[in-house]
């Protein structure tokens, strides 16, 4: 018999909009076909135009978005925060229920230190954490190492 999740009783999570998540340190942040079709769509591009300017690939058949030069999200606006929020990318929407993230009370603990909108705001439930944590938009691969210290961008 399968035994309840660690987080049976739900977390917390609200976005501050701090951009902890989106500057200073490299990380992968993959876009699917369609997400590029809709950011391209956003910013009056077309998909081409969107992909040789906004993307790097990271796999066989893999896109992530580029980063500035100083590591920050391309598309992170210091305090303006995220210029595409209401259309980025399923990575950075299941933040923080990522599988890597909720697979141990620990892991969580670790990141819920440099994120102050863990333990905050709405509560989700373990069938929703559940939910974003299976389809969240990271590489597979990585999230099967069963790796606990890596940065909370992959």
């Amino acid at each position: 018999m399968k035994s309840d999740p660690w987080y049976q009783d739900g977390l917390r999570f609200e976005c501050t909009q701090c951009g902890g998540c989106c500057t200073g340190f490299p990380g992968t942040v993959r876009v699917t076909a369609v997400e590029i079709d809709i950011l391209s769509r956003r910013l009056g591009l077309s998909e081409d135009e969107f992909r040789k300017g906004y993307t790097r690939s990271v796999g066989a058949d893999e896109l992530s978005l580029r980063e500035k030069p100083n590591l920050d999200c391309v598309f992170y606006g210091g305090d303006a925060g995220c210029q595409v929020y209401e259309d980025r990318p399923k990575q950075c929407r299941t933040w923080p229920f990522w599988r890597r993230v909720v697979r141990s009370a620990t892991t969580w603990e670790t990141e819920a230190a440099s994120c102050p909108g863990m333990d905050i705001g709405r509560l989700y439930d373990a069938e929703s954490i559940r939910y974003l944590s299976e389809d969240d938009g990271t590489d597979l691969t990585f999230q099967e190492k069963e790796k606990g210290d890596e940065s909370c961008r992959n």
